[in-house]
């Protein structure tokens, strides 16, 4: 991308951001609340790129000064302070070029969404369901980290301990942007607690993480679902297994099936499955759009085939492999603690790369 298209684009950026702040000091726009919250979400969106105008405009200017001043100037010794300061302007053009040609690849939309977080065992027996437990505890202490809030939805208990399923709604900023790296197989090579000889075993638990769908996003009929309320199951009293709390939604067209127990409140629970429906619903066309862009990237790391093997927690080795990206650490104690930052970071920055060489070959 040439400088020219560079000032080009972000003096679009900079008239856009202009005419949202004028915007959203109008009445109509202000009395308009669902409006004036997406103008404001787009207004602070475009804060960086408005810097970064402001920023590279004033390096261009200031180069083109110290040029016009090493052609016009007769004092040698003023000309010599131009080319001084050309030299170092210069040097900083080329990496603010890069910073801003990512901050111009268009950010997905789905990325400030919440996400509903599903971990199923795999392949492996009892080892499995260990292994989908401890995905788990990762992601919670990860969440705790970030200040995000995570609630079980829906959990079924492993026999020898951790789940054979769990699903969670995840609340916070940027959620989904950030927890969709995580979409995928994980497998973890160790000795399993019930093995008896010391043999290590490779097991297998499996990761989505879809965009939680809000009401403008999704419209569903009333007509098409079908409802159904039984008895809670699990701790919580003995209330639990005697009261019709528990809710399950059948989506007729489609066949998806929702479920959520939490264990008290019927209301609570059919206000959860009705946001996992929509979630669900929507993501039947989401997926189709990862489909569309996998089939145009090759690396695509936060891609639609969530049937993909994409990380190894390896025990005896004490590292972990994330196959999308060839990378590899070791540091597997402190990952399966939560701190995944490093691993997400590097995904993040990778996939960056390949959206900007998808932009540029445009």
């Amino acid at each position: 991308m040439k400088s020219n298209m560079i000032l080009e684009k972000l003096a679009g950026v900079n008239q856009r951001f202009e005419e949202i702040g004028r915007l959203l000091t109008d009445p109509s726009v202000t009395a308009d609340m669902e409006r004036y919250i997406k103008l404001n979400k787009e207004y602070k969106d475009l804060e960086p790129l408005k810097d970064a105008f402001n920023r590279y405009s004033e390096l261009l200017n200031g180069i083109a000064d110290a040029k016009e001043m090493i052609a016009n100037e007769n004092d040698e010794e003023m000309r010599e302070m131009a080319k001084a300061e050309l030299e170092e302007l210069s040097v900083q053009r080329e990496p603010m070029e890069e910073e801003i040609k990512f901050l111009l690849i268009p950010k997905d939309p789905e990325d400030d969404k919440n996400a509903i977080l599903e971990i199923r065992a795999g392949s492996g027996g009892d080892e499995a369901g260990i292994f989908a437990g401890d995905l788990y505890r990762m992601y919670t202490k990860y969440c705790e980290n970030r200040k995000w809030k995570m609630e079980v939805t829906r959990v079924t208990e492993g026999t020898q301990g951790g789940f054979k399923e769990i699903v969670a709604t995840v609340t916070g900023v940027g959620v989904y942007g950030v927890l969709k790296y995580e979409s995928g197989v994980h497998r973890v090579q160790r000795v399993p607690q019930t093995e008896t000889q010391g043999r290590v075993h490779t097991s297998a638990a499996s990761v989505a993480v879809l965009p939680e769908a809000e009401e403008v996003d999704v419209t569903i009929n009333a007509a098409d679902i079908k409802r159904d309320e039984y008895c809670s199951s699990g701790p919580g009293g003995q209330s639990v297994n005697t009261t019709y709390s528990a809710i399950r939604l059948t989506h007729i067209p489609t066949g998806i099936v929702v479920t959520c127990q939490d264990e008290k409140s019927k209301l609570k629970n059919l206000d959860k499955a009705m946001k996992e429906l929509r979630t669900r619903l929507y993501n039947l066309e989401h997926q189709k759009y990862l489909d569309e862009i996998a089939s145009k990237r090759k690396t695509m790391v936060s891609g639609g085939d969530r049937s993909a093997k994409i990380r190894t927690y390896n025990y005896p080795q004490g590292r972990v492999t994330d196959h999308r990206i060839n990378l590899t650490l070791y540091n597997l104690q402190n990952i399966v603690d939560g701190d995944l930052d490093e691993i997400i970071g590097k995904l993040n920055m990778a996939e960056n790369a390949e959206r900007l060489k998808t932009e540029e070959t445009q």
